[in-house]
């Protein structure tokens, strides 16, 4: 018997356009393809394989006439140094979004080992309503006018320069107009596994 991936090329050639019909055909005939079919789906596998992929936590903040916001990000990776640039991505159905980008600047605050308890707070894993969250940090002004976190292993603020929608996210490409690194080395903190994880500071820059 021939593998269902075989099944699959003759069905596409010879089915009826209707797509329902192939469907019918589809299950009538070859029961194989049908758990071929509705195994996991794409969407399901990146989000497991973005899983594996370690990544820095920071906190995403901004202040301006749209409002005042925090979100707990993963997403953030640095495209430039000169200009120096990073580039963040933020859910479009995320609250903070229409804020970060309607004041059209914010502060990446790079976590240190000993902020998951923040990074979960800002997160929305505590169960903390989102208004009272930023109220419960000791946010400093930084000196761009956005709120940072005194004790952050960097922060860099910035103007959002571009903005790019991609499927649900809106990526953010941000030149940096002021960065304040940490007076001395700390802990990083890393997002793997669906799990906040701690590494250590030799570790890190070992590498």
């Amino acid at each position: 018997m021939r593998s269902p991936s075989h099944l699959l090329i003759d069905i596409r050639l010879t089915a009826p356009q209707t797509t329902l019909l192939m469907a019918q055909r589809i299950r009538s005939l070859v029961p194989d393809v049908i758990s071929f079919l509705d195994g996991p789906t794409m969407k399901q596998d990146f989000r497991d394989a973005m899983a594996r992929l370690s990544a820095a936590v920071n906190i995403i903040t901004t202040d301006g006439p749209a409002g005042r916001a925090a979100m707990t990000v993963s997403a953030v990776s640095s495209v430039s140094d000169d200009p120096a640039t990073v580039l963040v991505c933020i859910n479009v159905k995320s609250a903070a979004h229409p804020i970060l980008v309607g004041n059209g600047r914010l502060c990446i605050n790079i976590l240190a080992g000993h902020h998951e308890e923040v990074a979960r707070m800002i997160a929305g894993m505590t169960g903390l309503a989102a208004e009272e969250r930023m109220a419960q940090v000791g946010w400093e002004i930084g000196d761009y006018g956005q709120p940072v976190l005194p004790d952050a292993l960097a922060v860099l603020e910035g103007d959002i320069v571009l903005q790019q929608q991609a499927g649900t996210h809106s990526v953010l490409f941000v030149e940096i107009r002021h960065i304040r690194l940490a007076a001395s080395q700390a802990d990083g903190l890393a997002y793997f596994g669906r799990r906040f994880h701690r590494i250590a500071a030799e570790v890190a820059l070992a590498a």
